[in-house]
């Protein structure tokens, strides 16, 4: 990591060190290139992480104070239907948000990538899932994917998990008792995080805090790409937001970035990434906006930030009259796929079993005045009872979602915040009304008093960043190819969830990661020919 932020020689400039920008520096470094990755945010200890823990089981802290969220830095606004919390699920620094993400990593089902063919909306992807398929092996190895073969209703694949499944939770039993009796089947998680030891990395060791932090380092980070680039000769400047990229017509020449010190530093490179997710991936092209791009950078389609999409959250529990959380799981271990089928009124949805519903011990103290014995019998009673179900439900791109910049807010250099508008289909608000009929009949198979519920009225988002910078192979209907080069640029290419034309109803890590080591081999061969002479 550079101790000065000075900038250095590159052939590539990764902007971003989440799971994007850090598999394509770690590739690019291996195949030799000179590589220098900016990120907004800091370098953290991982001797910090137990303290980050026992910040996150306090009830004083919020979850974005566990990574230092908020402040002018990470300012933003709402002027949707819905408000949307954006720091809430984000992390700014070497790692991004996999630092406290759940670690949950599935493929696309092959019908996400024909939404448009199959049910007449949303859009096609301008790649199948054949195209796509061989990087979804390579991105499981990389992250360590510990999964098994038995998803009945997944994608076809090619080979194991790089690691086994977990095994079913305690509660996992309870609900499979109920699914057997309603005709549901369930199946098994694949979870990037270690079953066994891999990688250098030692096994999970139960620390159930998985989200929003891991002490052990047993689920994976992104960091541990950004180390491996920089053992491979990649330099990591930390706290060097960028500001705007400098361009031509046709190309990038530099990425302009501020420094602790107040300082403003230019990047220079044969090649960008932008790898900074779907807020701020638009904004930096919006606030590069230019006599050439008078709209923001890349943005001839005047799609640059529109489409915004994320999963959205259905869910409902209660409690059951014994125990639950005997050997507590902080992750999810078991899932069902038989509801993804979608037609043009109902969407795909994925059925999640909580292994972790209800409040932890010290909420459930905190709740009255009892001490001593008192408070012990309450425990006993009123703790690890509670059951719930969650699923995530596809949202589709629309022109009314979109991030863009706030005309009268600035962060702490100056620049518009990036403004949210986000609304809700009316495709969307039936799957889940859908989820939560599945969801009450596997609760009331278990005679469960049912205490709280998220459906069409009060869903929120899983803070999963889609389609604002979206592939396609008409210039006039998407951003960026299906290379993930900008049509509008020659030398900048995007990797992100930004890029995806549907969301499906799976969380994106795996398909970002697959489609950056598909990337990682575009900008190495465009490095190697002729473009670059």
């Amino acid at each position: 990591m550079s101790a000065d932020r000075s900038p250095v020689e590159a052939d590539v400039c990764v902007i971003g060190a989440g799971p994007a920008g850090a598999l394509v520096a770690d590739r690019l470094a291996d195949a030799g290139h000179d590589v220098v990755i900016l990120d907004a945010g800091p370098r953290f200890d991982e001797s910090d992480r137990i303290e980050r823990m026992e910040r996150a089981l306090r009830p004083a802290y919020d979850r974005p104070d566990v990574w230092g969220m908020g402040g002018e830095r990470d300012a933003h606004s709402n002027s949707g239907e819905r408000p949307y919390p954006l720091n809430h699920a984000r992390v700014k620094g070497i790692g991004g948000s996999t630092l406290h993400w759940q670690g949950m990593v599935m493929r696309l089902h092959e019908a996400d990538f024909e939404t448009r063919s199959r049910h007449g909306v949303g859009r096609d992807w301008p790649i199948s899932y054949g195209d796509l398929r061989p990087y979804y092996a390579a991105a499981e190895r990389e992250l360590g994917v510990a999964g098994a073969d038995d998803n009945p209703f997944g994608p076809p694949r090619e080979e194991p998990f790089p690691m086994p499944a977990f095994a079913p939770s305690y509660s996992d039993g309870l609900f499979a008792e109920a699914c057997e009796q309603l005709g549901i089947a369930m199946h098994s998680v694949p979870n990037a995080r270690n079953s066994e030891p891999y990688d250098d990395r030692g096994a999970c060791v139960g620390y159930g805090t998985c989200q929003p932090v891991c002490p052990s380092g047993a689920k994976y980070g992104a960091d541990v790409h950004v180390r491996a680039a920089e053992e491979k000769g990649a330099t990591v400047i930390d706290r060097a937001p960028v500001q705007h990229l400098d361009h031509g017509a046709d190309s990038i020449r530099a990425a302009a970035y501020a420094t602790p010190d107040g300082e403003t530093h230019e990047q220079e490179a044969d090649a960008f990434v932008l790898a900074c997710g779907g807020v701020e991936t638009p904004r930096l092209l919006l606030l590069s906006a230019s006599q050439d791009y008078p709209d923001g950078l890349a943005n001839s389609s005047g799609l640059v930030g529109s489409c915004f999409m994320d999963h959205l959250f259905a869910g409902m529990g209660g409690t059951v009259d014994e125990p639950t959380r005997q050997n507590h799981v902080g992750f999810l271990t078991s899932e069902s796929h038989q509801f993804y089928d979608a037609d043009a009124e109902i969407g795909p949805f994925k059925l999640e079993f909580f292994n972790y519903a209800g409040p932890s011990p010290v909420e459930t103290a905190l709740e009255g005045d009892e001490w001593g014995d008192a408070l012990l019998d309450r425990l006993r009673t009123d703790y690890g009872t509670h059951v719930g179900l969650g699923a995530l439900v596809e949202q589709l791109p629309r022109e009314e979602s979109y991030i863009g910049l706030d005309p009268d807010r600035t962060d702490g250099h100056g620049n518009p915040v990036p403004r949210i508008h986000w609304s809700v289909d009316d495709r969307a608000l039936r799957t889940l009304e859908r989820a939560n009929e599945i969801q009450r009949a596997v609760l009331e198979e278990m005679d469960a008093e049912i205490t709280w519920a998220v459906g069409p009225e009060n869903t929120g988002p899983a803070y999963h960043h889609m389609g604002t910078t979206r592939m396609g192979e008409d210039p006039d209907e998407s951003v960026v190819d299906p290379d993930l080069r900008t049509h509008d640029l020659s030398n900048c290419w995007i990797a992100s969830s930004s890029v995806f034309p549907t969301g499906g109803a799976v969380n994106p890590t795996l398909t970002i990661a697959a489609l950056a080591l598909r990337t990682a081999e575009a900008v190495d061969d465009a490095l190697r020919s002729d473009w670059l002479v």
